[in-house]
């Protein structure tokens, strides 16, 4: 029976970037950058919790008017491979946010933007090195499509001015994200890069996010424990870059910056059930001219394969 490894990597405050990569391919297994290797079907849930200070004064310091911004999100995913090349992935994500600011708490929940990529692999290649050890090389291009089916509401972004924007359960607009994934493994050991660009358009409301640019390189290794149990894992490093967003056509200046993150986290897979987690960290970060600050990130997952 083949065996399934699904790795999930979290990108903050960035729904896109918590997927499934390829772990295991001294198995013969193949994925499909974000679609773990199965027959016809696979779907999952993941749980992710973040927060951020945000109004923070110059160098960082928490002032009277900072504010506290937690995100959990709970997602419904599910991939279809069509073909040996082509696979899609849907995601529907449920939101519970909360504001902490000027000693007031209030919160809200309800669903995100649901969003579907299409994935095609550009290039493969499998053999074997002088060692004997098996050889994987995947190259995948992606692109889909996010929905405004979150609810966006302009009174929130006044209640933080000049912030990211971010306490809202949706965009209001209609946005493209690109992906591009390559992937190498040799025997146990691999190393998975992605490239996400996202292209945001202008809401009802006459807003219009900043477009993001994503890069991922994580390191991972299987243990295969029995033959129907593997373990992974898992290390990455991530780099992000915020875009200035308008607002009635004018820049919100203090929306762009520069997010760097570390993961580090493990799974186990069982027959074609998977379940895991993972710890994300910044490691340097300069978003709002230094008056958003983002918090570590936890993520737990699990999925089933058909």
């Amino acid at each position: 029976m083949k065996k399934i490894t699904v790795i999930m990597i979290t990108a903050l405050a960035f729904p896109f970037l918590s997927r499934a990569y390829d772990t295991c391919c001294n198995t013969g297994n193949q994925y499909i950058g974000v679609l773990p290797a199965f027959n016809k079907h696979v779907f999952g849930l993941q749980y992710r919790y973040n927060s951020l200070h945000s109004q923070l004064s110059a160098g960082g310091s928490v002032n009277y008017a900072t504010a506290l911004e937690k995100y959990s999100t709970v997602e419904f995913w599910s991939g279809w491979n069509i073909t040996s090349k082509i696979g899609i992935l849907g995601v529907v994500p449920y939101r519970f946010e909360t504001l902490n600011h000027q000693g007031a708490t209030v919160s809200k929940k309800g669903l995100g933007d649901m969003y579907v990529l299409g994935y095609y692999k550009l290039f493969s290649n499998r053999h074997r090195v002088q060692s004997g050890k098996l050889l994987v090389q995947d190259l995948w291009f992606g692109a889909g499509i996010e929905l405004p089916t979150g609810k966006y509401n302009a009174p929130d972004k006044s209640t933080l001015n000049d912030t990211v924007n971010l306490y809202q359960l949706g965009s209001g607009s209609t946005d493209v994200p690109f992906n591009i994934i390559y992937n190498i493994c040799l025997a146990k050991a691999g190393l998975n890069v992605s490239l996400m660009y996202k292209i945001n358009t202008v809401n009802q409301d006459d807003y219009e996010y900043g477009n993001r640019f994503n890069i991922n390189a994580q390191g991972y290794y299987t243990f295969n424990i029995k033959p129907a149990v593997t373990v992974v894992p898992v290390m990455s490093l991530q780099f992000e870059n915020f875009q200035r967003s308008m607002d009635h056509g004018d820049w919100v200046e203090a929306s762009a910056g520069n997010l760097i993150t570390g993961t580090v986290g493990i799974q186990a897979s069982f027959k074609t059930i998977t379940i895991g987690g993972n710890f994300q960290t910044p490691l340097q970060q300069n978003v709002g001219k230094g008056m958003v600050e983002f918090n570590n990130t936890f993520m737990a997952h699990i999925s089933f394969a058909l």
